[in-house]
């Protein structure tokens, strides 16, 4: 019996490792959350691994993007104490997927409306799994929250700021782009390397890199075409780069 234990124990024991190995190597080459980055009202809060997006949307009222990674939301709290808010003046949550990392914190502000892209509210909900090699491993569990479904297209207005909502799956199924005050919100869809490159979604969190590199590409003609103004781009495992459209552009350049 003991010796069954100890294969057991080893078994165990050699799959953590390998995952952790799988995600040294996954996230390798990113350059790093760019924490406290500011611009046009939004400022970027580093949650562990993850980024929330912080937007003043009126007086003593932000919205969140992505709720992050600690159930405690203690990066978040701080953000908001620097400006003299509580928890109360988080208005809306605009999540850009449904992973883990990305919604922990949502209980913690209860005026919040939480709203992600149609396809990605079961998700968020806790009424169905993800689906990535990685993510599927976990069973769906029923989180409590309620989600205001979005549209892709949609203009979303929060106080006085105004959100462009853009479909871009691939990572997941509803995975979210928000484009607020010239700053643009990829989630999970994209990471910038060392280099300054942007890059794909990472293959053992997503559901199809193919689909996310479509999305990507997707995105740049739309945004090129409607001339839209970009002046940061903003990833949530890495950086922010601040060279507008350019990024993106290259990527799909690349990718088409």
């Amino acid at each position: 019996m003991k010796s069954v234990l100890k294969i057991v124990g080893l078994v165990f024991a050699l799959l953590v490792i390998a995952v952790a190995i799988l995600l040294a190597v996954t996230f390798m080459g990113r350059q790093t959350i760019a924490d406290g980055f500011e611009t046009n009202g939004i400022r970027i809060v580093k949650d562990g691994m993850v980024s929330v997006g912080v937007v003043a949307v009126g007086s003593g009222q932000v919205a969140l993007v992505d709720a992050g990674n600690d159930k405690t939301g203690a990066a978040v709290l701080a953000e908001l104490s620097r400006r003299q808010l509580g928890p109360d003046a988080v208005i809306a949550i605009l999540l850009t997927h449904g992973h883990p990392d990305h919604v922990a914190a949502i209980a913690l502000f209860p005026k919040a409306q939480v709203m992600a892209l149609e396809a990605e509210v079961a998700l968020v909900e806790g009424r169905a799994a993800a689906r990535g090699p990685l993510p599927r491993l976990f069973p769906a569990t029923r989180t409590g929250v309620t989600v205001t479904p979005l549209r892709d297209g949609a203009t979303v207005t929060l106080g006085e700021t105004q959100v462009g909502v853009f479909a871009v799956p691939g990572h997941t199924a509803g995975s979210a782009a928000y484009l607020v005050n010239g700053v643009l919100f990829l989630g999970d869809a994209a990471d910038v390397n060392n280099s300054g490159d942007v890059v794909g979604a990472p293959w053992i969190f997503s559901d199809s890199q193919a689909e996310d590199r479509a999305s990507l590409v997707g995105l740049d003609q739309r945004l090129q075409r409607d001339g839209v103004n970009i002046k940061a781009i903003v990833f949530a495992h890495s950086g922010v780069l601040t060279k507008g459209l350019a990024p993106l552009a290259a990527f799909a350049q690349k990718n088409q």
